[in-house]
């Protein structure tokens, strides 16, 4: 894998203590060749999936496919513009396998996906899988989680501190393979330019959900990106580690002029 010197990068993935499979997918693509990278940039992505049986890992797998294959492929330019082609394409995809097995039937997935490229950072998301941008020591959530919960705080029925802890926080409103998805993923509405030192956090639920905000930036911020993966996988499983846990961290050592 191509990991030019302008970024630096760290990734785990990690089953936790209580599943017995890891439904979780994560991947970071770089063209090789000078030309495809000035074109496309560079894509980093999460997907943890749910539903039947080992459907959520199909899922997932399914949808890391299909974003990479349509960010290497894409005729677009326009980075935006490719993540909303490969979230409708990781949907349509997700969708027919379901509907192609019993065994599959009700699978989904929710997809975190983000291209950088010439110094600028745009991103998708479904689901409750999430993308912080983590700059001079303030941890700023890029995403919103698509989940019952948050609809409830939104409307201002749950505190965020309710939120936080209620035991419906991890039904889901929306997922890449659901029929009754009211969306195929959120994007930025504009690309937003980053600076060196960024560095963008992107995470499955099951280490949003045992480690805040606050905690995943001091640790960050505090070591080596590698390091930093690992704490905040052992954080998550010191607090029982309910679901699968996967980070991905990338940080921006230059950008171009």
């Amino acid at each position: 894998m191509v990991i030019r010197p302008d970024v630096e990068l760290a990734n785990m993935s990690d089953v936790g203590c209580v599943r017995s499979v890891n439904e979780d997918y994560f991947a970071y693509i770089e063209p090789e060749d000078p030309q495809e990278f000035d074109r496309r940039g560079r894509l980093i992505m999460i997907a943890d999936g749910m539903g039947g049986h080992q459907g959520g890992q199909v899922a997932s797998g399914l949808a890391v496919d299909a974003v990479r294959d349509c960010f290497l492929q894409a005729e677009s330019d326009d980075a935006s513009a490719v993540l909303i082609e490969s979230f409708q394409e990781a949907h349509r995809v997700i969708m027919e396998a379901s509907h192609d097995s019993r065994d599959l039937n009700g699978m989904g997935t929710t997809c975190c996906a983000a291209i950088l490229k010439h110094g600028q950072l745009v991103y998708g998301s479904i689901g409750d899988s999430r993308l912080y941008l983590i700059r001079d020591g303030n941890v700023q959530p890029l995403t919103e989680d698509h989940t019952l919960v948050n609809e409830m705080r939104k409307q201002g029925v749950l505190s965020a501190e309710e939120a936080r802890t209620h035991e419906q926080r991890n039904v889901l409103t929306a997922a890449l393979g659901s029929e009754s998805s009211p969306i195929a993923g959120e994007f930025a509405s504009a690309p937003i330019p980053l600076r060196p030192g960024d560095t963008l956090l992107m995470c499955s639920d099951g280490l949003h959900g045992q480690v805040s905000d606050q905690e995943m930036g001091s640790v960050v911020d505090s070591q080596p990106l590698s390091e930093a993966c690992k704490e905040l996988v052992e954080l998550a499983k010191q607090r029982g580690g309910p679901d699968n846990i996967t980070v991905q961290l990338l940080r921006v050592r230059d950008v171009p002029a």
